[in-house]
């Protein structure tokens, strides 16, 4: 496994990290502790050292879980544990009472990376009161950096403006092969302030790996049927980069899972957290480490990226 540093943050961590919104049995189906413990064991054995979760997963279920698991296989001192605030929890009594619980569900003293999952859209509490709050559990050594989640580069230099001692480490944001909009603003602020983008759904919940089509789509009861990704007409659209895709899988011996997120990891400011139901899977994304497509070939399908990603639309109705 290879290792960098996160962002604006002390952390080395592994190439690719693991996310456990998967823990969530309320958006991806049953999942027992002792799976998931399974999971984390595969995950560190492999070498990765950062698990990201957050509150509204499963209700507080996935970071019992994450926190459980690492205390009972001995880990807290070998990984990192990132967790995210939703955005109707940002008036500063909840965002200290919402830390406070997180701590016990995770059971740990302080969280290394703590981010706000999405602005306060409904509620309307004011930036500044939300990190000031933020940079205050910094101090007091319950919380070692501060991120943030679903933000425009607006809002975020907004919230950066609020603070005075500390900075705002990492973007968490949706990014991968078939959806690209972080290129047009957000990653070039991120790279010209050092800020690391989390890619949540790397592999675009399974999108860009081919096993879905539009003659295939997920079960009515999958979390993946109500996105706008699994509509017929932009899997249709997908189908060139899901073929090169598969092309360079066969060429390089890897599953089209890796391909994907070989492609992401060449940019040394993109951290890909892609998730797992399963220790093999877990196994599988490990894989995409350690070896790196020929300059051409990440060409060619950046290009094909691009154009597709142009194409995909998120109107449903």
């Amino acid at each position: 496994m290879d290792y960098i540093k996160l962002g604006k943050t002390d952390m080395k961590v592994s190439r690719i990290g693991l996310g456990v919104w998967q823990f969530d049995e309320y958006a991806w189906g049953p999942m027992d502790y002792e799976r998931a413990k399974s999971i984390v064991a595969r995950a560190y054995e492999l070498g990765i050292n950062f698990f990201d979760t957050a509150a509204v997963y499963g209700r507080g279920r996935s970071e019992e879980f994450l926190g459980r698991a690492v205390r009972e296989l001995g880990l807290r001192d070998r990984v990192y544990i990132a967790t995210k605030i939703p955005g109707d929890w940002h008036r500063r009594g909840d965002v200290f009472k919402s830390v406070e619980n997180q701590r016990r569900r995770l059971g740990v003293d302080a969280i290394d990376l703590i981010q706000l999952h999405w602005p306060s859209c409904w509620h309307n509490v004011p930036i500044c009161e939300t990190m000031k709050a933020l940079e205050e559990l910094v101090d007091r050594g319950l919380v070692r950096y501060i991120g943030v989640s679903n933000y425009p580069p607006q809002l975020l230099e907004a919230g950066r403006w609020c603070l005075s001692k500390t900075d705002i480490a990492t973007s968490q944001n949706r990014y991968n092969l078939l959806e690209r909009d972080a290129d047009k603003e957000l990653l070039p602020y991120l790279r010209r302030n050092g800020i690391a983008l989390i890619a949540w759904s790397p592999l675009a919940k399974g999108a860009v790996t081919g096993k879905y089509t539009a003659d295939n789509l997920p079960a009515f009861n999958d979390v993946r049927r109500n996105d706008p990704l699994f509509q017929p007409d932009n899997l249709r659209t997908a189908e060139p980069l899901i073929a090169e895709v598969k092309r360079l899988a066969a060429k390089y011996g890897k599953t089209p899972a890796q391909i994907a997120l070989n492609w992401m990891i060449r940019d040394p400011i993109i951290y890909p957290i892609p998730g797992a139901k399963t220790p093999e899977q877990v196994a599988e994304n490990a894989g995409a480490v350690g070896w790196s497509l020929s300059e051409a070939d990440w060409a060619a399908l950046d290009k094909i990226s691009r154009e597709v990603s142009e194409k995909i639309s998120y109107v449903t109705f």
